[in-house]
């Protein structure tokens, strides 16, 4: 078994070493998690004006008037149908960071070089009619979710192109004297002339074929395709194999992972976000919600279920004062204290329910939703933290509530039998490392009447 693990190791430390030092990869990441706050806000005012009630619209429009919800839906508006935007400008900014270069100029040029390749024409079709007009605009369509991965690819591109710009010296550099701020907007003036000439070459080209424009060419060519194959059971459990064996030893696979798979999960879930918003049919299973809300509760390993049972039904003292101070981390989704402390990582006794929980949860929450027992999550962006219940009724109803407890009992159920082998083996040192302590001092043989 050492044998075993040694050999896994060698194969996967080096494999999330090169993914977790990955510096396009880190902007990826990065550059969402810039736009989380804003995300998260519009997602509450969504939540006000959609929340799962059948009375909510009756009672909230004897309060506030009958255009309520309009009104709560300008902000999950202007944060959700611009959210290419906020990625773009994140993107490129983490990765200049990384760069150590101008990141607010990369920010701006990335913008304008998405911009290029975006078309400025929206197609409208009045009420009652047939006829399709083209309306020259800035089109929501790619600022959302569709232009996703375009706004991604130019974030890269822009960015990487501008430093490599700088660093081959195409700069006006301004005199000593001249304020800094003065001096940085000219040493950007050339290497925006370059990314700007370069993104309207590509608009160019790209006008020239079928699909008319780069956005289309990437969201039929690359995102469909890659969106089609994240949202399937069979992506979502290899995810979440690696996932967990990386954390198995001491590396957080929610980061190695995550920084490939997330971005796709994003896009799912603004998918489900503007379907939700429509009242139209929610289409994917798959989302980013999906994952936080019905793989895992408490963290990897849907650790949240083992600290329980080491609460009711453990004895040993190492672990009862264990999971005392872990079991309010667990509600809320952090699980460092089990992973390190228990622990998890290198302990071939917890490796199988570890790995075996999360999937099992994957498996039965995707048939629930594909039955039609629960509802597909609608993609409102909950903080990770939001505890067990209460975040299933927020994305999936009552039912994904339900759904939630459910998973968490039959998670306590695969643990049991593995805690306990645990807590025996604890209590069995515990107990031996008493009895080394009364032969240390032994009293009966001590002379008190010498003192």
């Amino acid at each position: 078994m050492k044998k075993f693990l040694d050999s896994l190791e060698r194969v996967l430390s080096p494999m999330a070493k090169k993914i977790g030092e990955n510096k396009y990869l880190i902007a990826i990441r990065d550059g969402f998690l810039l736009s989380t706050p804003v995300l998260i806000v519009g997602s509450f005012f969504l939540l006000i004006a959609n929340f799962p009630l059948n009375q909510w619209d009756s009672w909230m429009s004897a309060i506030l008037g009958k255009e309520w919800a309009s009104h709560m839906m300008v902000p999950a508006s202007a944060s959700f149908d611009v959210m290419t935007i906020l990625a773009v400008a994140g993107i490129a900014y983490s990765l200049a960071r990384q760069f150590d270069e101008d990141a607010m100029q990369a920010a701006i040029i990335s913008l304008v070089a998405f911009f290029i390749v975006t078309p400025y024409t929206t197609f409208f079709t009045p009420e009652n009619t047939e006829t399709v007009y083209e309306v020259t605009s800035l089109p929501l369509k790619w600022m959302g979710s569709s232009g996703l991965f375009l706004g991604m690819i130019t974030a890269l591109v822009a960015t990487r192109l501008f430093v490599w710009v700088v660093r081959k010296g195409w700069k006006i550099k301004m005199p000593d004297s001249v304020p800094p701020t003065v001096s940085k907007s000219f040493e950007a003036l050339i290497p925006s002339f370059v990314i700007i000439f370069v993104f309207f070459i590509i608009d160019w080209l790209a006008t020239l074929t079928s699909y008319g424009s780069l956005q289309d060419i990437i969201f039929n060519l690359l995102q469909i395709p890659l969106l089609s194959l994240g949202n399937t059971l069979g992506a979502m459990i290899v995810a979440y194999l690696f996932l967990h064996f990386f954390w198995f030893f001491g590396i957080n696979g929610s980061s190695v992972v995550g920084a490939v798979f997330n971005p796709v999960l994003r896009a799912l879930s603004m998918e489900n976000l503007e379907a939700y918003k429509a009242h139209t049919e929610i289409p994917n299973i798959i989302t980013g919600q999906f994952q936080d809300m019905f793989a895992t509760f408490g963290g990897a390993g849907s650790t949240l279920s083992l600290v329980i049972v080491m609460v009711l039904f453990c004895k040993s003292q190492r672990i009862k004062k264990l999971s005392q101070l872990s079991i309010v981390p667990s509600f809320f989704g952090i699980n460092e204290p089990i992973i390190f402390g228990l622990p998890i990582v290198l302990n071939p006794i917890i490796l199988v329910p570890f790995v075996l929980v999360p999937t099992i949860n994957i498996i039965i929450a995707y048939f629930a939703m594909s039955w039609g027992l629960v509802p597909f999550t609608n993609g409102i962006q909950l903080p990770w933290t939001t505890p067990i219940v209460f975040s299933g009724f927020l994305v999936s109803g009552w039912q994904g509530a339900v759904l939630q407890v459910l998973l968490l009992l039959l998670g306590m159920v695969i643990y049991y039998p593995f805690v306990k082998m645990m807590d025996r083996q604890y209590l069995e040192e515990e107990k031996n490392y008493a009895e080394e302590l009364e032969d240390d001092i032994n009293f009966e043989d001590f002379d008190f009447d010498a003192l």
